[in-house]
């Protein structure tokens, strides 16, 4: 059985794209030779900038020949038919053979199919993946149709067994499939043939390439942090530009350089930011002052002088990006040591978002609040309103404006510069956090304050305005929004209320709606519902266009009468935006978030039912204490005489037209199971309560499923739909009783 060998050489592929581009050829190669009918046993794909390449291990010889019949319409049915059915199956009419079946003479074709060697099925399949190859972007150059993300130079594809290699025949446009490539562009130019995989990957080697990019990044780390062990200093991990800079070399060479002294009074986080956005360096910091000393870069070959004349032209390049950080930070700290009065008046034209306002307007909703949850996270409310007003002043920054991954970290030192408190200027960086699953919370009360502040606003100023995400789109990142709320509430513990919450939050958007919609009603160059694209006012345009009617050239106060009667006549309480509907969706952001504690949706969902639903520490506990009843026997035969209690007195309700809930009386009980049921509950209905007061929902659970011995003992002892009246009705009343006790701890008729 036969190796195969591809590689696809061109000039130097987007290192963002590599990854992916191996995976597709992998599986688009594989694909299409299995559905041509080969197998085989192992196939790897690599990426290097200037290459990709598909090996596969065991590849069968060819494809077998296929024997297929089919059975056609009938003898004697029209000709077309006939002719139609002969042409779906590939063969003519004169093939087609007459066979006698039960229904009578019908027509079969007999199709067969050759099989076909490997090399003839390979080259089909590459030069389909080649020509269809899904690149983010490509190109055409030359004369030729190809295109490819880059100019490709050459196609090697050979078929490798014991005998040796076979070159597969294949030319797309004027690139003829070969057995040869080349190594590095500079350290080893000059083409090579190769008979297989590992003489390919070994001579490559030899030639200056690294075929694999894990190679590539492991080579890159391990040698980092040796320099960086040598000099005293830690290496800052960074592993998304390990990656990328694992797919800009094919021969990695590690240097280590110097920053001038000049720079290293700059924060830490410009350095890094600076040098990894522009240069793609590495950082080295010193561990016991947080300083950034040196930094790390790769080379892409070998040089006489170890990298010496690299580095010189790096630093040189690195000194002149990092002068221009350093203006941007002394102008940003005067502004900061002037108090930022002017950046506050620049956030009034920067633009939150065309129908919720700017961002000066954004920061007084959130400074109301950052001060209204204060009190409630143990925040002092001054500092918090404080922390609110200051923390969106660096997005007028030269420095942020550079680099805005570095909002909130800049907001931080400007605001120490400013002379704001610590735990205000901390709450400037952190209000962001988190920004996803695996990101830190904040946990100083003030940071929590302004944090939750932050993310409520944008959750409900995208409700009001009917923004919310639908299907995998979330333009505006409101899952992540809820998904720090969540967070944030949990792992502090926060006791609140979030229904009043967003009470507070959307009062502010109703004002701004209302404002829009007599815009809308005075304006002729505003359509108010275009605006607006509000589906709760779709009888608003018959309002405006009778208003634009009336309307003379002069504003009188006759016609201002007129346009307020007409905004009272709009029901603004028919805004998409409900507490209600918002909660909702925190609750799905729950459930997923749960998902990983192993707590199904439905537990969640029977907790979600009950009273204080938008406290989510309260429901969280209640979930987990329900989960863990539900996973021993007692809760889970519990859940089964529940369902079974509900079932019949749902049943009896409907046929009866009367709700058996008038309280059941333990003198009527017949059966010795009835009394002890009777008692049972009366044992354990005061013991929930006064654990659910106490919000000892694990007690309360035991306490519940306490019941199940006496609840299986009475179905298995006692006829419900007895015929004696009095006893039937009491039984029903028995089994509201027994719904109602276990509804207290939990809604159970919500778990499947």
């Amino acid at each position: 059985m036969p190796d195969l060998l591809v590689e696809l050489l061109s000039e130097e592929i987007p290192a963002r794209m590599q990854e992916n581009a191996a995976l597709v050829l992998k599986k688009r190669m594989t694909d299409g030779l299995v559905e041509a009918g080969l197998t085989y046993a192992h196939a790897a794909a690599f990426a290097t900038p200037r290459r990709l390449a598909l090996a596969v291990e065991g590849l069968s010889g060819g494809s077998r020949a296929l024997r297929e019949e089919r059975k056609g319409p009938r003898v004697g049915a029209p000709d077309k038919a006939v002719e139609g059915f002969a042409r779906g199956a590939g063969v003519d009419v004169a093939a087609l053979e007459r066979r006698e079946t039960p229904k009578g003479e019908v027509w079969f074709a007999v199709i067969e199919q050759p099989g076909r060697d490997a090399a003839q099925i390979v080259a089909e399949v590459l030069d389909a993946v080649i020509r269809d190859f899904p690149w983010p972007k490509s190109m055409r150059w030359g004369a030729g149709t190809l295109r490819w993300v880059r100019p490709l130079h050459s196609i090697l594809c050979i078929l490798s067994d014991g005998a040796g290699a076979q070159v597969v025949p294949l030319q797309i446009d004027a690139i003829a499939a070969g057995d040869t490539t080349e190594g590095h562009r500079f350290m080893a130019p000059g083409r090579f043939a190769v008979t297989g995989f590992e003489d390919y990957a070994e001579r490559l080697k030899r030639a200056h390439v690294v075929l694999s990019g894990a190679e590539r990044a492991d080579h890159i780390r391990n040698e980092a942090e040796n320099l960086a062990f040598a000099a005293g200093l830690d290496l800052i991990e960074d592993q998304p530009l390990l990656a990328e800079v694992a797919g800009l070399v094919e021969w990695p060479v590690v240097l280590m350089g110097e920053i001038e002294e000049r720079f290293l009074d700059l924060p830490p986080e410009v350095l890094r930011t600076s040098m990894r956005e522009h240069q793609k360096f590495f950082s080295l910091r010193d561990a016991k002052t947080g300083r950034i000393l040196r930094f790390i870069t790769v080379a892409n070959r070998d040089t006489a002088d170890g990298g010496a004349t690299i580095l010189a032209g790096n630093q040189k390049v690195l000194a002149a990006r990092l002068s221009d950080a350093r203006f941007f930070w002394e102008n940003d700290l005067r502004e900061a040591r002037a108090g930022m009065k002017n950046w506050a008046e620049g956030l009034k034209s920067v633009t939150f978002h065309n129908r919720l306002g700017s961002q000066a307007e954004r920061v007084e909703r959130i400074a109301a609040l950052a001060r209204e949850i204060a009190p409630l996270v143990g925040a002092d409310a001054e500092l918090a309103e404080q922390a609110a007003r200051l923390a969106k002043l660096d997005l007028r920054s030269e420095m942020v404006g550079e680099f805005p991954e570095l909002q909130g970290v800049m907001g931080r030192y400007y605001a120490l510069e400013s002379g704001a408190p610590i735990a205000v200027a901390d709450a400037a960086r952190d209000h962001y956090s988190p920004l996803g699953p695996s990101d830190a919370v904040p946990g100083a009360p003030v940071s929590v304050a302004v944090a939750l502040a932050d993310k409520i606003d944008t959750l409900t100023g995208f409700w009001a305005i009917d923004e919310k995400p639908t299907g995998s789109k979330d333009p505006f990142a409101l899952r992540r929004a809820a998904l720090g709320v969540i967070r944030l509430v949990l792992e502090n513990n926060a006791r609140l209320s979030l229904r009043s919450l967003f009470e507070s939050g959307v009062r502010p958007h109703d004002d701004s709606i209302r404002w829009e919609v007599e815009r809308g009603i005075l304006s002729e160059e505003h359509d108010a519902m275009q605006v607006l694209g509000v589906k709760s006012y779709a009888r608003f345009k018959e309002l405006q266009v009778s208003i634009r009617e009336e309307r003379s050239d002069q504003e009188t106060e006759e016609e201002r009468l007129r346009i307020d009667e007409m905004l009272s006549a709009i029901d603004f309480n028919e805004v998409e935006f409900t507490e209600d509907n918002l909660l909702s969706f925190l609750h799905d952001r729950l459930k997923v978030h749960l998902r990983d504690e192993g707590i199904r949706h439905d537990v969640i969902d029977a907790c979600i039912g009950m009273e204080g639903s938008d406290d989510l520490v309260l429901l969280v506990n209640r979930a987990r204490a329900l989960d863990a009843v539900l996973r021993t026997e007692d809760g889970e035969n519990l859940l089964q005489g529940f369902r079974r209690a509900h079932n019949i007195l749902t049943q009896a309700e409907e046929r009866d037209g009367v709700e058996y809930s008038f309280g059941a009386e333990a003198k009527f009980a017949e059966d010795p199971t009835e009394s002890a049921l009777f008692s049972a509950l009366d044992a354990a209905e005061p013991e929930i309560r006064a654990a659910l007061e106490r919000e000892d929902f694990a007690t309360a659970m035991s306490a519940m499923a306490a019941l199940r011995a006496p609840i299986d003992a009475f179905f298995e002892a006692v006829q419900i739909n007895t015929d004696h009246a009095v006893l039937r009705r009491n039984r029903l009343n028995l089994l509201h009783r027994i719904c109602a006790t276990c509804r207290e701890v939990a809604d159970l008729s919500r778990i499947g």
